[in-house]
């Protein structure tokens, strides 16, 4: 749902990036386009999903529906899970900050919150990877450029919340478990860029692998914590459904594509996009109410996450 700030390991060449993810040449900006609409309305189909599932039994439908996605892929490209005992720990390690953590507090929070306001909430990891990546990574140092993006985006996230007006009207715990989930993103990112970077595999594959370990994450969860659902409501199931085979598989194949590409810079740009999608259909499809201060907020967010992103002297990737 929030686009990785750093590739996954054995990342297709633009040459090879269509055999390499199975997505057929379509311009890479109807593909951009698409990936964020698919990752913008995530935060609706959590919600409507919600209304009928528990929020642990949403999750786990999500990453089952988008593990059978990827692994459907997999199985017509004749391209085997990866293998090792040490490389699968480190891919349970990232199921549970990537898939299994935020999907739950997401749909957690979605219990009390606009899916706008979850979606705007989203858009905050690249400012925590950015505050993460300049402790936990030695390339990524501090600048004064950086320092002012992070400032300015947690002043957007402020502007969000009503701060001036005590943040009267916002749920103070769905807000903070969907920030929580924004946060477990980044966490994620740095633990999968030190411990698998150099892994043998597809992101494909690699990925396909973590959903299934995430999906019995959430099914021990699940059979834990919730009781089975006693019925399958139509719209709900299919959101369901959705989120997982298009919001999670398909997605997360399209946006590597889109890193092999065009590169990293430009695909993960659609980041930006996210909140904006998931706030125009939180209000026209669900009725959400949105006041003056929440898409002020949400630009100053993304203006900060965008400054946090750049690298003095650094050129923007070129597409392929």
């Amino acid at each position: 749902m929030s686009a990785p700030t750093t590739p996954r390991p054995t990342l297709p060449s633009p040459a090879t990036a269509t055999r390499t993810t199975g997505t057929t040449r379509v311009n890479w900006r109807i593909r951009f386009a698409i990936l964020s609409v698919v990752w913008g309305f995530s935060f609706l189909l959590i919600k409507v999903g919600t209304q009928a599932y528990a929020p642990f039994q949403v999750a786990f439908g999500r990453v089952l529906f988008g593990a059978l996605a990827l692994l459907a892929v997999l199985l017509v490209r004749r391209e085997a899970l990866p293998r090792g005992r040490h490389t699968w720990a480190h891919l349970t390690v990232a199921a549970l900050l990537l898939n299994t953590a935020p999907f739950s507090l997401f749909s957690y929070a979605e219990l009390s919150i606009p899916s706008s306001l979850a979606g705007i909430c989203n858009a905050t990891s690249p400012l925590w990877g950015m505050a993460l990546s300049m402790v936990a990574l030695s390339e990524d140092r501090p600048t004064r450029r950086r320092f002012a993006g992070l400032g300015l985006g947690f002043l957007g996230v402020l502007t969000v919340l009503g701060a001036w007006q005590g943040f009267s009207g916002i749920d103070a715990k769905g807000t903070a478990l969907a920030l929580l989930a924004s946060l477990c993103y980044p966490i994620g990112w740095i633990y999968v860029r030190r411990t698998l970077a150099s892994t043998p595999g597809s992101p494909v594959a690699l990925t396909g692998a973590q959903l299934l370990l995430s999906t019995f994450q959430l099914l021990l969860v699940s059979a834990v914590f919730t009781t089975a659902p006693g019925a399958f409501p139509l719209w709900p199931t299919l959101s369901v459904i959705a989120l997982g085979a298009l919001g999670t598989g398909m997605a997360l194949q399209m946006q590597y594509g889109l890193v092999g590409e065009v590169g990293p810079t430009t695909a993960q740009m659609v980041t930006y996009f996210i909140p904006v999608v998931a706030t125009t259909a939180g209000v026209l499809i669900l009725g959400e109410q949105l006041h003056w201060n929440t898409p002020v907020g949400a630009a100053v967010v993304l203006a900060g996450a965008a400054l946090t992103q750049t690298r003095p002297g650094a050129k923007p990737a070129r597409p392929a």
